[in-house]
């Protein structure tokens, strides 16, 4: 039995390839190990939002490398031994195509994130000695195909791939492509698997899952697959991440407050503070904009959460800009953000602005003040929350060091509740008393 071990970089998207992939391999003899060492094929999926993914990608196949092992010809060229097979793939896979080769000589397969599907007929070619590059920008055309989920609570499903907006500090439409949408078929059949596997929450994965269904035919949207997945047996939740700002419609807020398995949580990025730095951006909205979406967002749905992202030290980003991301982040009563330093990435426009670039010790130093802020605001925002009974679905149990028995989960909302329980309830919808909040948690009780 030939065994396969995948290292998985980056954002949900990536850890949902990497189940699809599992999949795959199994048609092609290969099994999951969580042992590296034992595999006979590697696969590292890799991330190239920010730098370091990138060269923490290279890094991570430089060490594999070294297990292939070389030998001299009778030509005197150095020559990789044939095991462990190597694939290099996702969006640094697809960002690079055969510039990879360059830099690591022994990879056998360089995979862009458009051609996933074709991994099966790809495998059979290097095992016979071939050294390919598939990164061609046409879809591969998706089939019905096994998927190996992690063991758990919450099933991650995509429902679309790439983005039309063209922010001038992102890659995604150049490492996933363009908006295309998979079709609502094929969604909920995987659904209806994850919820006969146990599985009791499903999130909706997109870089816009605001612009699902608009390239189908006939065209739907995102109300239309909420209400639709809604409808299927089960008690268990659905949740859809991420949302851009000013594609929220009033039909999916009306959807989120109609649909009892829908989970009242938006994350909604919002990137910087400052107007300036937004139009820089590219992004379609001012501060007004955001705060009045949040605005209403708060006066329609009890209890939303919403979290976003936002970036320290972007192109000519003066200390009284990032001050406006600080006060932004406050006022908005965000739940939480997600943080990053910039990171140019080769082809994106603000790439080229060489001359306006932030010393890193300065974006350090902002991330820094951005986290500590984040923390302040996460902890005001779980205050909210004592004294309330909460539901709550318990995704894992521990046995600590101490020999306190915890169970923790999450609320409607996405937030993280421990509380002390001497069984193991993992699946189960139990309600909760919150008694403490912490900067990153809850603590509760059962009721």
């Amino acid at each position: 039995m030939k065994k396969v071990y995948i290292e998985t970089m980056g954002c949900q998207m990536n850890k949902s390839d990497a189940e699809r992939m599992y999949g795959m391999l199994e048609y092609c003899g290969y099994y999951q190990t969580e042992n590296p060492k034992e595999a006979d094929m590697l696969i590292v999926n890799t991330c190239s939002i920010r730098k370091l993914s990138e060269d923490k990608a290279y890094s991570q196949i430089g060490v594999w490398g070294k297990r292939r092992g070389v030998n001299i010809n009778e030509h005197g060229t150095r020559v990789y031994n044939d095991y462990p097979k190597i694939i290099f793939a996702g969006c640094v896979a697809q960002q690079y195509g055969k510039e990879v080769f360059k830099r690591a000589p022994y990879v056998d397969l360089v995979l862009g994130t458009q051609r996933l599907y074709e991994l099966p007929e790809l495998v059979k070619r290097i095992e016979n000695g071939e050294r390919i590059v598939s990164i061609d920008e046409t879809p591969y055309q998706e089939s019905d195909i096994k998927i190996n989920r992690v063991k758990g609570i919450n099933a991650w499903i995509p429902i679309m791939e790439g983005c039309n907006n063209f922010c001038t500090y992102c890659i995604v439409p150049y490492t996933r492509g363009r908006e295309r949408s998979r079709k609502p078929e094929l969604i909920i059949a995987e659904a209806k698997k994850a919820l006969s596997e146990g599985f009791k929450e499903i999130t909706l994965l997109g870089q816009n899952v605001d612009s699902y269904g608009k390239d189908l035919e006939p065209h739907q949207n995102l109300s239309w697959l909420l209400r639709q997945l809604n409808a299927l047996e089960g008690n268990f939740r659905i949740r859809f991440v991420t949302n851009y700002p000013t594609d929220i419609t009033e039909e999916l807020i009306d959807t989120v407050l109609e649909l009892d398995k829908v989970c009242e949580y938006f994350h909604i990025p919002m990137q910087s503070g400052d107007d300036y730095v937004l139009k820089k951006m590219n992004r379609r909205y001012n501060y007004a904009i955001y705060k009045k979406i949040c605005d209403h967002l708060r006066s329609r749905v009890k209890d939303v959460t919403i979290t976003s992202d936002f970036i320290a030290g972007f192109p000519g980003e003066t200390e009284e800009q990032f001050q406006n991301t600080l006060k932004a982040m406050t006022e908005l009563e965000l739940d939480y953000s997600n943080t990053a330093a910039y990171s140019p990435r080769e082809k994106t426009v603000a790439a080229k602005w060489t001359d306006l670039y932030i010393p890193e010790e300065v974006k350090t130093e902002r991330l820094a003040r951005l986290n500590e802020h984040n923390r302040e605001c996460c902890l005001k925002s779980n205050q909210k929350y004592v004294g309330r009974e909460m539901e709550v679905l318990i995704e894992d149990f521990e046995v600590r060091k101490n020999g306190d028995k915890v169970i923790t989960g999450r609320t409607r909302n996405n937030k993280i509740v421990h509380i002390p329980c001497d069984r193991d309830l993992r699946g189960e919808f139990i309600n909760v008393r919150i008694t403490n909040a912490r900067t990153w948690y809850l603590n509760g009780e059962m009721i």
